[in-house]
């Protein structure tokens, strides 16, 4: 099994001080060696920690996760394809453009199983009459 992390779950674990850095910690153990990311959240990571905790840390949290945490998949230009038709299809919700890269990433490659904290992963919907939803780990 193969399960996606999110930007939202990157940042808890590097923060000690986020609300969800205890959960986030034990979820990345837990699923030790089948951790999938996109290249778009790595960059989303970095600039993210890099605004609250610093350059630095930024550069460690992102290494660490390229020198094997978890594989690393290139979003494609299909995946920003994917993610133009979710933008039409909810256009109620406020879905970033990493958000719907990683959905794509994540169909493209059959992976349902998500560790975010953030609610977009768990409101997406996919497939047949958007009947199918990721199981996210919080």
């Amino acid at each position: 099994m193969t399960v996606f992390v999110d930007t939202s779950a990157w940042y808890a674990a590097a923060d000690s001080s986020d609300r969800s850095h205890k959960r986030a910690t034990l979820l990345l153990s837990q699923f030790e060696g089948q951790l999938l990311t996109s290249d778009h959240v790595l960059v989303e990571t970095w600039f993210l920690a890099s605004s609250r905790l610093g350059d630095e840390v930024a550069e460690q949290l992102v290494n660490s996760i390229r020198a094997g945490i978890a594989r690393v998949e290139s979003a494609i230009l299909a995946d920003l394809e994917v993610a133009a038709t979710i933008r039409l299809a909810f256009v109620d919700q406020s879905f970033s453009i990493v958000d719907r890269t990683s959905w794509s990433v994540m169909q493209r490659l059959g992976v349902h199983e998500a560790i975010a904290f953030d609610r977009d992963f768990s409101i997406y919907r996919f497939g047949r009459d958007r009947r199918n939803a990721f199981t996210v780990h919080t």
